[in-house]
């Protein structure tokens, strides 16, 4: 399966439980869901260490992390590039799981989701809106086809 024009899918990591296809399919899914259809977004999916520099370097907290994303501005950026880059912790998603007894696979889609949730205007910082990011985050794995998952969940 090819990926629509606008999704590029990366691996910095040596083991991912899922192919360029889930994720675009996923990207696509959240971008519907939050209003951006069709917008071009890079992602990365990687490693502790990559996301351990990430983190530090743009929000000064050198720790592993779920998904940080990188809203460039407009749409259609010059060149055809990417309006949005999300990079994705891989291994974290794989110790969250471990530890909530979900799988590996659903729990780094989910990450994905949420990224893209961000790109669409969605936040989570108040109580509030945290409630109103889990409402989209299970309406759009829900559409994806993916087991509920009700249980307390930080990201």
């Amino acid at each position: 399966m090819s990926l629509r024009p606008g999704i590029e899918v990366a691996f910095q990591t040596d083991s991912c439980p899922v192919d360029a296809a889930e994720v675009a399919r996923a990207v696509d899914a959240a971008l519907e869901h939050g209003g951006r259809g069709g917008l071009a977004v890079s992602v990365v999916l990687a490693d502790d260490v990559l996301m351990v520099e990430l983190h530090g370097d743009h929000l000064d907290d050198p720790t592993p992390t779920d998904v940080i994303t990188f809203d460039l501005g407009e749409d259609n950026q010059p060149g055809g590039g990417a309006a949005a880059e999300l990079f994705v912790g891989v291994e974290e998603a794989r110790r969250v799981a471990e530890a909530r007894g979900v799988r590996w696979q659903r729990e780094l889609v989910l990450y994905i989701v949420h990224g893209v949730l961000h790109l669409c205007g969605f936040d989570d910082h108040t109580d509030a809106d945290s409630a109103l990011m889990r409402t989209a985050e299970r309406a759009v794995m829900d559409a994806l086809d993916y087991e509920s998952d009700d249980a307390p969940h930080h990201m």
